[in-house]
C-alpha cells in the first residue's frame, strides 16, 4: 500500500493549480503589453478600430514625449534644411518642427527623487522605530503601534486640505524635501509594523553574546540585527518605494512644477488635434522602468515579505 499524505497536493492538481496561475499572470500581463505595444505605434494606429496587433513600428511617440513641436506651413517646412536626425524626419513627416524638449525627463527625474528619498528615509526611520519597539520596553507600547497604525488607516485625500494649507505657510509646497517628508510620514507606519515583525523574529541571544563581546548597543544593532533583517527591510522598502512612485492626489495638489512628478504630467501629454496616445503609452512605459527593475531585483525578498508570519515552526 502506497504511502499518501493529506498536505501534499496531488499530480492533478497541481496541473490545475499551475495551470490558473499561468492564465492569471497572461491575463494581468495584458495590459502591460498593450501599453508597451502601443508606444511604438503611430497615433492613427493607436486609435483605429479593430485595434491594430499587427502594425509597422514607429519611436513616434517617444519623440513626441521628449520633444515639444510646433505646426508650421508647406512653404515654412520647404524652406528649412534637411532634417539633422531620424526624431526631427519623424516630426517633419507631420508638418511640424522640434521646439525643444519637453519636461518629461525633469518630472521623472523628481520621481525618482522623491520616490527613492522618501523610502530611504522610511526605512531609516522605520528601522530605528520597529527596532526600540521590539527590544525595549517602552510604556503605551501597544497605544502607541496602534496610533502608528492608525495614520495609515486613514485616507490621504482627508487631510489634503490641512496639508496643501501647512505647506504653503511652511513655503513646502512644490519643493522635493515637502513631498519626501510627506511620503515619509505616510510610509513609516507600514515600515514600523513590518519591520517589527522581522526584529522579534531575531533572536535576543545574538545580541546578548555580541554585547558580551563587547560590542556597543549600536554596534551590536549595527552588525548583527541589520543582516538579519534584510529580508524585511528589503520587502518593506519595495513597499514604500511603490507607494511614493505611484502617488498621484498630493502630487497634483502639492505641486504644479519644481517638484512634479511623472504621474501628474503624463495625463497632460497632448499633441496637436487631440491626445497623442502612443506619447501617452511611452511614458507609462518608461515610468514603469524604476520600480519594476526594482521589484525584480528584490523579488525573493518580497516573497518572504508577503509570506512572512503565514507559517510557524
Amino acid at each position: 500500500m502506497s504511502a499518501w499524505s493529506i498536505t501534499e497536493p496531488s499530480n492533478r492538481t497541481k496541473w490545475v493549480a499551475g495551470t490558473l496561475v499561468i492564465l492569471y499572470a497572461l491575463i494581468t500581463l495584458i495590459p502591460l503589453v498593450w501599453i508597451f505595444l502601443t508606444g511604438f505605434k503611430t497615433p492613427p494606429d493607436s486609435i483605429s478600430y479593430p485595434p491594430k496587433v499587427l502594425f509597422e513600428p514607429s519611436l513616434e511617440g517617444y519623440v513626441n514625449l521628449f520633444t515639444t513641436r510646433t505646426r508650421v506651413t508647406p512653404d515654412q517646412l520647404a524652406a528649412l534644411p534637411p532634417p539633422a536626425n531620424f526624431a526631427e524626419e519623424i516630426v517633419r513627416n507631420r508638418d511640424m518642427v522640434i521646439a525643444g524638449p519637453s519636461k518629461f525627463g525633469e518630472r521623472f527625474m523628481n520621481s525618482v527623487i522623491i520616490g527613492f528619498g522618501s523610502t530611504f528615509l522610511s526605512i531609516f526611520l522605520g528601522t530605528l522605530a520597529a527596532y526600540a519597539f521590539s527590544r525595549f520596553k517602552i510604556p503605551l507600547k501597544d497605544d502607541l503601534l496602534f496610533f502608528i497604525l492608525s495614520t495609515r488607516m486613514m485616507p490621504p485625500i482627508a487631510v489634503a486640505i490641512p496639508i496643501f494649507l501647512m505647506y504653503r505657510a511652511l513655503g513646502l509646497s512644490d519643493t522635493h524635501l515637502g513631498m519626501i517628508l510627506l511620503y515619509t510620514a505616510v510610509n513609516i507606519s507600514l515600515a514600523v509594523w513590518l519591520l517589527k515583525g522581522f526584529i522579534d523574529e531575531i533572536p535576543r541571544e545574538y545580541e546578548e553574546a555580541a554585547l558580551i563581546d563587547g560590542y556597543t548597543r549600536f554596534q551590536a544593532f549595527y552588525k548583527v540585527v541589520l543582516p538579519q533583517a534584510a529580508t524585511g527591510i528589503a520587502s518593506t522598502a519595495i513597499f514604500c518605494l511603490i507607494f511614493a512612485w505611484n502617488e498621484y492626489a498630493f502630487a497634483v495638489l502639492l505641486t504644479s512644477g519644481t517638484a512634479q512628478t511623472a504621474p501628474p504630467f503624463i495625463p497632460t501629454i497632448i499633441g496637436v488635434g487631440g491626445l497623442d496616445w502612443p506619447a501617452v503609452a511611452a511614458g507609462a512605459t518608461i515610468f514603469l522602468l524604476p520600480v519594476m527593475i526594482f521589484t525584480i531585483l528584490l523579488r525573493k525578498h518580497l516573497l518572504r515579505g508577503i509570506t512572512f508570519g503565514a507559517v510557524r515552526k
